[in-house]
């Protein structure tokens, strides 16, 4: 908690969740709200991955991962994005092969802040909306492609879905059109969990239990890795609106989970 640079993670996979697991989210929002940013729990793990605080140690050397929604600057079709990223990956993977240490490229989708940047910017600039996309196979073929293509595979290599982190989902937050079933239902078939959505101080406990015992089954179920990062800035309740004073996070009125 008075680290500067610390992330963390809590692997449930094979733990009987209990109200005392959410102890540690709510012992960080009430001494040092800003760290709920850098923890999250994990659930069937893949090691090697660069992006915290999921990241996991299993032997020496170096991943690279890309924050790549910004490649889709100009595109016209998803199919045309998903060229550049290939492009992109195999000038990288052919730069650091010539390296000692490396393991591969964590093809995931990081989306990050608003126009270019963001997935669902992106979406909505090709024709798609949010709410109907969620119930085709866009996704579905996204994250086909993301682990298909990538000539040196290694970490999660999934699409993300950061409520806070992506201003545009976070508006579809606020909107009430990214509830946590929605985000829950995107992390089974195409995305890697729940990330950076916001939790009231005043949330029920037991509520959260819920949820991670879903998460749990879900991803033992398909073995399929999964995570949940709720953030709290320590003040803002269920209908109020937060004040993270973090550049990553949009703050939005908080609804209940």
């Amino acid at each position: 908690l008075a680290a500067k640079n610390v992330a963390f993670h809590i692997d449930l996979t094979h733990e009987q969740i209990t109200v005392d697991h959410v102890a540690v989210l709510l012992n960080i929002i009430r001494r040092a709200a800003g760290k709920t940013f850098n923890f999250t729990y994990t659930f069937n793990n893949v090691p090697s991955s660069p992006y915290f605080p999921s990241a996991m140690y299993e032997r020496n050397g170096f991943a690279i991962g890309l924050q790549p929604t910004d490649l889709a600057a100009g595109c016209e079709s998803i199919d045309e994005w998903l060229d550049r990223m290939k492009t992109v990956w195999e000038e990288i993977d052919a730069i650091a092969s010539e390296e000692g240490g490396y393991l591969g490229i964590d093809s995931s989708v990081a989306p990050l802040f608003d126009g270019d940047s963001s997935f669902l910017n992106f979406l909505t600039r090709t024709g798609h909306v949010f709410e109907h996309a969620v119930t085709t196979d866009i996704f579905v073929r996204i994250t086909d492609f993301l682990k298909r293509e990538n000539p040196r595979k290694v970490g999660l290599c999934g699409l993300m879905f950061p409520c806070l982190e992506d201003f545009d989902l976070a508006a579809e937050y606020e909107a009430g059109r990214f509830p946590i079933e929605r985000n829950v239902y995107l992390s089974l078939h195409s995305g890697l969990g729940i990330d950076t959505y916001p939790i009231g101080v005043d949330e029920n406990p037991d509520r959260v239990v819920e949820i991670l015992r879903l998460l749990q089954a879900l991803s033992n179920k398909y073995a399929k890795p999964l995570s949940a990062r709720f953030v709290s800035d320590g003040r803002a309740k269920i209908g109020e609106r937060t004040d993270f004073q973090n550049p990553y996070l949009k703050d939005v009125v908080v609804r209940p989970l």
